[in-house]
């Protein structure tokens, strides 16, 4: 969600902060500002919208002197998202950038109003800010003061901080939101993400929950909640500024889409050993044995691949799998049995609701395993088990190759646990490569029929996604997409359901994507395909080539190559991504950065 950036160093504060909110572009905000250390003290800008406003605002101004200063993009969450509730916040002593939420604020507010606090803004984040000056004032000492200001809220928070009174320095602090330190050569930073200050330093450093940092140009000290300094390792980031580039393609989900056979074949490559299943950090054989039954816990599209990874862990393991939207299984007085699988699976691991779910079951000290695309993220580290997603950076809001990562991660989870011959698993394994390696290349690159079916979805504003099995789980994800980034309404039924109520919504003209990767259904498929066709529906299906029963009765045709039904949801799912794409080219959306949605969720 909101994105922080903090600099310190030898460059132009207000060019790095620029250019660094545009990096967190991706996170989703509705809102941007900055605070900048000047030779007449601090100067803070603020806009609605976009970066590009900020950026246009700033060069009204002559701040390129500045070395030192804070910026933000911001999610609404208390106040509306207007330049008066944008961030920084502050006083007249510091200004603050948060992301987060802090439910104690209205009892925090209340109380510093009867001291004389006076608030301009509806946000909880001006709340921190007088808090920390009151505290400020007491004990004039700004590791203390941070220290006490933070044992008062109640909630989640990353912030980065300056003091008036010192330039040319940045505090942080955080607790359930992230918060890196990158470490360069005459320049440090604070940042919500590396992507923030990978093109200056791929070093960084990442603080604990409620530890305090402060940088200068050449310092990183890191102080413990009780204000003692503590050495943390230094690391050193596998992503590269490349991997934020669009590289050519005109958004970043394309680009994205079109790396799925690279970070596939490196997920196989790196999860496999002579075609079985072979986990890196599988040094406790014994963590997947007397597995009872799997609850899988994510949400939205990470929910989605663990429906797909329910069908295949059932399919081949005959496990139980319970797949539960994070948001409610924390509410739900969970029903739990020791010798349950608890599966977390998260694309930034950071995940509010997910990683408050993976505590709950830590408190109940069940098995835990997490499946996330960020090494050393919160999820990762509190997981007795994890398998890293070698997806790399993801920019688009909308996921499209971290869910095909996570598919193909609980795939292979079901080979493991499916306790069938080596011969077998082999085979399945050995399709998964031919599709990775050939096949899925050839969906995203010849695209007519999309294209066409795009066309056609593009001047409707419902539509319904059917499938059977496997392509049942895949519609949810297909029809997730199309709403995300085109704004039509879709919704995805079990393809038996539609005549149980919902068919009353087809009308003449109306698309129906049906989905028919497992030869198994065409039959049922081609009645459920009839029935709508009948109410005057029209027809997209996606299919193998050979499958004729359902492109005889199909307006528009997308086919998936002849390979192993195993392995076919990998470039079924690719086909739907780029269906939704093309839709919301067709309409002109901004397809990076879909209204009101934020990349990575970190709060409930």
């Amino acid at each position: 969600m909101c994105g922080i950036i903090g600099y310190t160093g030898d460059k132009s504060a207000q060019q790095i902060i620029i250019e660094s909110l545009h990096a967190l572009e991706y996170r989703g905000y509705d809102s941007a500002g900055m605070s900048l250390f000047t030779s007449e003290g601090i100067r803070t800008l603020k806009t609605q919208g976009r970066v590009d406003e900020l950026d246009k605002k700033a060069k009204e101004y002559d701040l390129n002197q500045s070395n030192c200063g804070i910026g933000h993009t911001r999610w609404a969450t208390h106040g509306k998202p207007n330049e008066t509730n944008a961030h920084p916040h502050g006083t007249q002593k510091l200004m603050i950038v948060h992301n987060g939420i802090i439910e104690n604020y209205k009892e925090l507010k209340k109380i510093l109003i009867k001291k004389g606090c006076v608030f301009v803004s509806d946000t909880d984040t001006e709340v921190i800010a007088h808090l920390l000056d009151m505290n400020y004032t007491a004990l004039n000492d700004k590791i203390k003061a941070i220290t006490q200001t933070v044992k008062m809220l109640k909630g989640s928070y990353a912030l980065s901080i300056i003091f008036r009174d010192e330039p040319n320095t940045v505090y942080g602090v955080k607790k359930d939101s992230p918060l890196l330190v990158g470490v360069g050569k005459g320049e440090n930073f604070l940042a919500s993400d590396i992507s923030a200050f990978i093109a200056h330093t791929e070093n960084y450093l990442r603080p604990e929950d409620g530890e305090t940092v402060k940088i200068t140009p050449y310092e990183v000290d890191v102080f413990n909640a009780q204000g003692k300094k503590t050495e943390k390792p230094l690391q050193k980031s596998a992503n590269t500024a490349e991997d934020t580039d669009k590289c050519g393609f005109n958004h970043y989900m394309l680009k994205e889409i079109f790396e799925e056979p690279k970070v596939l074949l490196k997920t196989l490559d790196s999860l496999t050993c002579n075609f079985l299943p072979c986990f890196n950090n599988e040094n406790d054989l014994t963590f997947f044995e007397d597995i009872g039954s799997i609850r899988i816990i994510a949400c939205g599209t990470a929910m989605h691949s663990g429906l797909v990874g329910k069908f295949y862990i059932e399919k081949y393991a005959r496990i139980p799998v319970t797949v539960e939207v994070a948001s409610e299984f924390r509410y739900s007085d969970p029903i739990l049995d020791e010798k349950d699988l608890v599966i977390i699976i998260s694309q930034s691991g950071e995940t509010a609701d997910s990683l408050a779910a993976l505590r709950l079951v830590n408190e109940m000290k069940l098995r835990t395993l997490s499946i996330v695309n960020t090494p050393g993220s919160t999820i990762a580290r509190e997981s007795e088990y994890v398998i890293h997603t070698p997806a790399g950076p993801e920019i688009a809001v909308a996921s499209t190759k971290a869910f095909s990562v996570q598919t193909l991660v609980l795939m292979l989870l079901a080979l493991r646990l499916s306790g069938q011959n080596n011969e077998f698993i082999k085979e399945r394994i050995k399709s998964l490569y031919s599709t990775v390696t050939d096949s899925l290349h050839n969906v995203i690159t010849d695209t007519a029929a999309i294209r066409s079916a795009a066309k056609i979805l593009a001047k409707h504003r419902n539509l319904f996604f059917i499938g059977r099995g496997c392509d049942n789980y895949l519609g949810t994800e297909g029809s997730l997409k199309l709403k995300e980034i085109s704004y039509i309404h879709s919704e995805a039924y079990a393809a038996g359901e539609l005549k149980h109520g919902t068919i009353s919504l087809i009308e003449n003209g109306t698309p129906v994507i049906a989905l028919v990767t497992d030869d198994a259904y065409s039959e049922k498929m081609r009645s459920n395909i009839e029935e709508v066709k009948s109410r005057g529906g029209y027809i997209i299906s996606v299919c193998a080539e050979s499958c004729n029963k359902i492109k005889d009765v199909s307006d528009i045709n997308i086919t998936v190559p002849e390979d192993d039904t195993f392995a076919r949801p990998l470039t079924a799912a690719a086909v739907l991504q780029l269906l939704a794409y093309y839709t919301a080219l067709e309409l002109g959306r901004d397809i990076d950065k879909p209204r009101n949605l934020a990349k990575s969720v970190t709060v409930e």
